[in-house]
């Protein structure tokens, strides 16, 4: 019988030596998050919308360079006109045209959805923090004041909210954070609840670590990847909340341009000029779409069962 060795063994080595020797293979360790990335780059929807969503963004970024006219200019001449080669998107029925000004609205249409969802992340993960890990009087606070929120259905919440404040796209904004703080919390609080019952958290204790380091050096770390993947699915909700009050004329004031808006000011139109709904409804549909699909794709990708 011919005996062969492993390439890059030495066939000399005593028998007693492991055929495969690690320092040899000269292996690198790959991190969690590293494993992540991995699991990310091979899913092709996840790429494929977070490539159309960041050319979005960019396009938005851009748009007082790449944008052909200024969004706010009336031409009564050019009112209503078919999409063309001067108006690639067409114009809508004060002559503006369309595509500049959906350029411009995505930038505070994407930029809603960030901030909202910043405000509720950080605050429902803060409360959920605080609640999961102290208890009793804490938690009994905390969550009856979350149970008081989710009473209300969100954008209901969120509507009642601005009309408290008032109108505006920063008002738009606080408004869907709060309604998006009790989910947050909820999440984080249950993860809080399994994850201090293990040893590192006992021996950070021992150590004499105290309990802010404790939460935000020690737990946060170890709980952050449902907020991830929850951020992610928030953001489109939270698109889907602002274009909503925009659309009933709670968001911004005319003549500035955002998709919500531009929703609304179009409706009277639909039967003689449908361009003016449909591209900005395509706007909000794709960003909505592609950020849902990166969400699913943070979610497998963070799933230890996977």
């Amino acid at each position: 019988m011919i005996e062969t060795t492993p390439p890059g063994t030495d066939a000399t080595a005593p028998r007693g030596a492991s055929a495969f020797d690690a320092r040899r293979l000269n292996v690198k360790p790959v991190s969690w998050w590293g494993l992540v990335g991995r699991d990310l780059l091979r899913n092709r929807a996840t790429m494929i919308g977070a490539a159309v969503l960041l050319l979005m963004i960019l396009l938005s970024v851009a748009a007082p360079w790449i944008a052909p006219y200024n969004p706010n200019t009336i031409s009564v001449i050019d009112r209503l006109l078919h999409p063309s080669r001067e108006h690639l998107l067409g114009t809508d029925q004060f002559g503006r045209d369309l595509l500049s000004r959906v350029l411009y609205g995505g930038r505070l249409t994407l930029s809603v959805g960030a901030v909202s969802v910043g405000i509720g992340a950080i605050l429902g993960t803060l409360l959920g923090l605080i609640a999961g890990y102290y208890g009793r009087l804490s938690d009994l606070v905390i969550m009856r004041l979350i149970d008081l929120l989710l009473a209300f259905p969100g954008i209901l919440l969120a509507l009642g909210i601005v009309a408290v404040l008032g109108t505006g796209m920063t008002n738009i904004m606080i408004a869907v954070g709060i309604s998006s703080i009790p989910a947050y919390t909820r999440v984080v609080r249950g993860s809080v609840l399994s994850a201090k019952e293990h040893l590192y958290v006992e021996a950070a204790r021992v150590i004499g670590c105290r309990e802010p380091r404790i939460l935000l050096r020690h737990l946060l770390p170890n709980i952050l990847a449902p907020v991830i993947v929850l951020s992610s699915l928030g953001t489109a909700i939270a698109i889907l909340y602002a274009a909503a009050l925009s659309f009933l004329g709670l968001g911004v004031q005319p003549p500035t341009a955002e998709w919500g808006a531009m929703l609304s000011g179009g409706r009277d139109w639909l039967s003689v000029a449908w361009w003016i709904t449909t591209f900005p409804g395509i706007a909000i549909m794709l960003a909505v779409i592609c950020i849902n699909v990166i969400g699913d794709g943070l979610r497998d990708a963070l799933d230890p069962r996977l």
